[in-house]
């Protein structure tokens, strides 16, 4: 299978490890607007972004992907599903994101649900995330 016909992802970095979504699901990578808080929010779900008119949930996914709290540069902004419906999130991430070209090999023994294949790299293996699947982890938590 040639690279053209390849699937296409958004690797993302959080702290030293890069995570993937597929690049349908990838609106844009936003510079870090000022994040608006409130009283009720969730570890996970941390305020809102006013993007273009549009409030915009912010998901700290970094509290369920990686240990600490690394300094977040950018947002990704990406689809989510809630059943039928769909709503761009932010992602904060900690750099610059890339477009990949890759396979998606099965996930290994012991991967956590949200994590639905692994891309393999010329220098790593990259986890393809479930965006839906890791928000559910964590409300389920």
């Amino acid at each position: 299978m040639t690279s053209s016909m390849q699937p296409r992802f958004v690797l993302f970095p959080l702290g030293e490890k890069r995570f993937a979504l597929p690049a349908e699901t990838v609106a844009e990578l936003a510079r870090p607007d000022l994040q608006q808080t409130f009283p009720h929010t969730t570890p996970l779900m941390t305020g809102v972004l006013v993007r273009r008119g549009t409030i915009v949930p912010v998901c700290d996914v970094a509290q369920v992907l990686v240990v600490g709290a690394p300094a977040r540069k950018f947002y990704l902004l990406a689809t989510r599903k809630f059943g039928r419906t769909a709503e761009l999130t932010a992602l904060p991430v900690t750099g610059e994101c890339e477009l990949a070209a890759a396979d998606v090999l099965p996930p290994t023994a012991g991967q956590p649900p949200y994590v639905v294949g692994l891309l393999s790299l010329p220098k790593e293996i990259v986890q393809l995330l479930d965006l839906e699947k890791l928000v559910e982890a964590e409300a389920n938590a």
